[in-house]
Formats: structure tokens, sequence, C-alpha cells
């Protein structure tokens, strides 16, 4: 997105997004605000960037209507966060954001599937009749749910799953073009690779060879277009009520995404249960999941009243172990 004529902004936002780019950011609505602003103070006038003032940004805030407080708020924060790198990088003396965030409301836990749960969503999906534009459905959806709670993997990278992005030899998966723009390499257990191999065996059995440029997951065997990720979301949905789960108070209704924070606190309640420290391994899920840093981890892992209580014994046994030291 470029504008036609530079504002006071241009050559320092182009500095900014490319910094950003190589930490791995994408900036998909940073970018297209920071461009609004700069041909806002533009015709406004505005030459230079020490001329920007608190009350120009309260006008171009103004004049950007945002009906909810998350879109606010994102708007306010990209805006902070560019002028603050300014700060950092000695480019202005101090920030000219005054505008304060709006309350958002609580958010509600996402639902948690546990295995047995898994399981009968997989077992429904299993039961998908075929029709003469989705062969093979059943077994299809079957595979990609277990991908997506076996494996935490985004539904994105699902649907984009290549032939070659498959090695059972070493018991990978390369996933490619994430969110964060990067490649990752994700192991699977025995289990997921007797799943893959088996429906890969039927599929090419049935269909011809896959390319191994061609997607794994696709109804149109010939042309192999991949399934979609709005395809996969609505078979989900169609799925879910056939399960008959009980929502929590507080809880919000399942959606897909549910079932990659599902993988997330599930793995963390089983280094519990098998005596690892999860703070020693909290690295290995956030590289696992494709997240730059813990911190984004952390918004997957809701405390659960299982982890909670795993928790309190492990703190239990640690005091224990502390005391008698101490007795020594």
């Amino acid at each position: 997105m470029k504008n036609a004529a530079k504002g006071p902004l241009a050559d320092s936002i182009e500095l900014y997004l490319g910094h950003k780019r190589s930490l791995g950011k994408r900036l998909a609505t940073v970018e297209p605000a920071l461009l609004l602003l700069d041909g806002y103070l533009l015709a406004q006038g505005v030459s230079e960037l020490r001329h920007i003032t608190p009350a120009h940004i309260a006008e171009f805030v103004a004049s950007r209507p945002r009906h909810s407080p998350r879109s606010y708020n994102g708007l306010i924060g990209g805006l902070r966060g560019w002028f603050d790198w300014m700060v950092v990088h000695e480019l202005l003396s101090e920030s000219p954001v005054r505008c304060e965030l709006r309350r958002v409301a609580p958010t509600r836990r996402p639902f948690l599937f546990t295995p047995d749960q898994a399981r009968k969503l997989l077992e429904a999906a299993a039961q998908l009749p075929s029709n003469s534009r989705a062969l093979d459905r059943g077994e299809t959806y079957k595979t990609i749910f277990a991908l997506l709670y076996g494996l935490g993997l985004r539904v994105g990278e699902v649907s984009r799953l290549c032939r070659k992005d498959v090695d059972f030899d070493i018991q990978l998966l390369v996933i490619r073009r994430t969110k964060f723009g990067k490649d990752r390499l994700v192991p699977f257990g025995p289990r997921m690779g007797k799943m893959l191999a088996a429906f890969l065996e039927r599929e090419e059995a049935l269909y011809g060879l896959i390319e191994p440029d061609a997607p794994v997951f696709s109804f149109s065997k010939r042309k192999r277009t991949p399934i979609g990720t709005n395809a996969i979301s609505w078979t989900f949905h169609k799925l879910v009520p056939t399960l008959h789960l009980t929502v929590p108070p507080g809880v919000a209704a399942p959606h897909l995404h549910c079932l990659r924070h599902s993988f997330a606190v599930g793995t963390l309640l089983r280094w519990y249960q098998d005596g690892v420290d999860p703070m020693s391994r909290l690295f290995d899920l956030s590289t696992f999941l494709g997240h730059v840093s813990p911190s984004s981890t952390a918004v997957y892992l809701t405390i659960t009243t299982e982890l909670l209580d795993c928790a309190k014994d492990r703190f239990a046994q640690f005091a224990s172990n502390s005391r008698k030291e101490c007795l020594r």
C-alpha cells in the first residue's frame, strides 16, 4: 500500500515496517492505519514530524470511527507502538499519543476439549457422508480434526499442508508460511503417523499418486485444490451440536480454534502429571506452536481445575522437600 504523495511520516514508516517485518510481524492492520495517518497529516498541512501534536492524533482517531472497544484499542495500540519506536530512535522527543484506551468487557474462556470429547468429534467426522463434490469426506475431516487437536496446528496450516511436507522417515511435518511468516518443523508420534499413513495410502490407492506440491487434503482429486479454512470451520460447527457438549458458565461456545487451545492446555497438564517442570518446557511448547515467544503461548494456557490441582501438588512437594533440607 503506497501513498501518491509522501507525508511527514512516510520515510519513518518505511523504516519501521521493515524493522518489524524482519522480526516476523505482518502488520496487516498497522500498516494501513499508519499510511492513513500520514495522508491525514499531509492534508492538514503538517510537513515535519516535530509539528505533530496530540490534537492532530486525537482528530485523526476521531475521523476513524471504531464501534467496538477492541477495534479502537487496536488502532491506539498501533499508533502508540509506532510513535514510541520513533522516540526510542530519537526521531521525536516524545510521543503525541494521549488517547486513553477503552474498557473491554472480559472475554469468555475458550472451550477445552477433553480426550473423550475429541474422540467423539473424530468419530462424528468419520461418519460424514460423501457426495459427488466431496469424496471420502468422513476420513478426510477425521484426519484434519486429528491434526488440529493432536498437534495443535492452525487450520490454515492444515489446509496448506502438502504431500512433500509429510516425512514418515523422521516423523515430521514441515509447516510452511505460518502466521509469523516462518517455517517450522512439527514432530508427530506413532499413532498420528499411522493415521496419516493410512489416509495417504488410501488416497493414492484410489485416486493416484499425490504430487509433492499438491495438498494432502483435497476433494478435487484431479486438480488437488486444497480444502479451504472456511469449509473446515463450517463442517466443525455442523458437527458440534451432535456431540451434545456441556458448556460451563463463563465459557464460550466451541469453535475450531478451541482444538489448538485444548492441545496447549493438555500438553501442560501431561507435563505436570509426568513430573516435568512446565517452566523449563514453555519455550519448547512455544516453538512447537509456532509462536515468537512464550508470552504468545500464555494466551492459550487457560487455567483449569486440573491444572490448579497439579500446580498445588507440585508446590506442596517442593515445600516439603525444602523443609526437609532446612532441618538437616
